[in-house]
């Protein structure tokens, strides 16, 4: 009899533990939007085209339309592959609200494409161009894309911009942008890894940038889009899965809400970039970078529960040098006890998303893989990378965390 007790008891532990290993955290409403900057072009319009760029995970395609006819055939077809489209086409800027009226009852248009990296000087007509589409159309975006932190401050504050001491000219930037053009969310581009005599790195600004957007979409209560990088040009290389999982996962930590590629398709004549290794390129072919993309974003839309609608609490860097422009581990929410990333450098958040936390650690190196050991309180649990959540046995572990991945805790309702 005793036998048998304890046999049903052990049969017990490894149903609760089975059930709690296969449990699942409530998805979010859609899937976590990502955008391929320069998508399937005009003259690739098919729903095998727009099939294969849902197949690698993207469900927003950027291209330029050579007329407003070109966009609504485009959008016909992109709602049958279940995309959607951010076009631009020349009717968008000659006629503005004329054109906004004629697409904007189409199911497939996720907003219009307006401006890349403007500068100062361009503001006042940008939201002028704004303001007339919105006094149509208030429910679909216009999408403006700015520069990142190391453009030239002439171009960021303009000719006879002042700073005032110690200010930052990114900072007033932003800061210039979102008080002259009303957009609904802030896109900037910051493409991180170079390579310089075969050896890759970092530049050091990069998550300079990340807080200095993240501070101004929390001030603003706008959520922001970044990009990852993913055509090869000068000074940049062919991107590792390592490489765009640390920029697209560096992004979600600090809370970004769209994630997108630069470039899908190659772009064509390129002098003097010398474009490359595009994940479709100029002849309609797939690269290894189709299939890496592929497998970050498969991760991605696996978390989007962790990080669709999420909002960034704190972040911060460990390391024994922290990138220009961030801060060290602060006080630590009491469910974790310890947390420890040995000589290696991560980036550390805390996320809200609806009544739970989500504990984000990303490790910076994007070529070798790191060690995080942890310590949690008992309501802690681990989200795995296929969007189940785990125990953590004994309350404590040492994860290994491959280069520029990820590792998600939570606790909470």
């Amino acid at each position: 009899m005793r036998k048998y007790v304890i046999l049903m008891m052990g049969i017990a532990l490894l149903c609760s533990c089975a059930q709690e290993r296969s449990e699942t955290l409530e998805k979010n409403a859609g899937e976590f939007p990502i955008m391929a900057w320069i998508g399937v072009p005009e003259s690739e319009t098919t729903v095998e085209r727009f099939r294969e760029l849902k197949e690698a995970g993207i469900n927003i395609n950027f291209s330029v339309y050579s007329s407003v006819e070109a966009v609504e055939k485009a959008l016909d077809v992109a709602q049958q592959a279940g995309v959607k489209l951010m076009p631009s086409c020349p009717e968008l800027s000659a006629e503005p609200e004329k054109t906004a009226k004629r697409l904007m009852d189409h199911p497939a248009l996720a907003g219009y494409h307006l401006r890349d990296e403007p500068g100062a000087a361009d503001f006042p007509m940008l939201g002028e161009w704004v303001r007339k589409i919105q006094s149509v159309d208030r429910e679909h975006p216009c999408y403006i894309n700015l520069f990142p932190n190391y453009a030239g401050q002439e171009v960021l504050i303009g000719k006879d911009g002042v700073l005032a001491a110690g200010e930052d000219p990114y900072a007033k930037h932003v800061e210039m942008f979102l008080a002259e053009v009303p957009v609904p969310f802030i896109s900037f581009d910051h493409y991180p890894v170079v390579e310089e005599n075969g050896v890759r790195m970092l530049r050091s600004g990069w998550y300079k940038n990340l807080e200095i957007i993240a501070a101004a979409s929390r001030k603003s209560s706008l959520p922001f889009w970044a990009f990852a990088l993913a055509i090869a040009h000068t000074p940049y290389p062919i991107p590792t899965i390592g490489e765009l999982r640390l920029q697209m996962f560096s992004n979600l930590a600090y809370g970004a809400q769209t994630l997108q590629y630069f470039t899908y398709w190659h772009p064509g004549d390129n002098t003097p970039w010398d474009f490359h290794d595009s994940p479709i390129t100029l002849n309609g072919s797939r690269t290894v970078v189709y299939d890496r993309i592929q497998t970050v974003n498969k991760e991605i839309h696996s978390l989007s529960h962790v990080f669709q609608g999420a909002e960034l609490v704190s972040v911060w860097h460990t390391g024994s040098q922290l990138p220009e422009g961030t801060r060290p581990v602060g006080q630590l929410p009491q469910e974790i006890k310890k947390l420890d990333t040995g000589a290696g450098g991560a980036v550390v958040s805390v996320l809200k998303n609806q009544q739970r936390y989500y504990l984000v650690v990303v490790n910076r190196d994007f070529q070798a893989p790191m060690t995080l050991s942890i310590e949690t309180g008992k309501t802690v649990k681990r989200v795995l990378k296929n969007g189940t959540i785990a125990p953590v046995r004994g309350s404590s572990e040492i994860v290994e965390v491959e280069p520029g991945d990820v590792v998600i805790y939570t606790w909470g309702k």
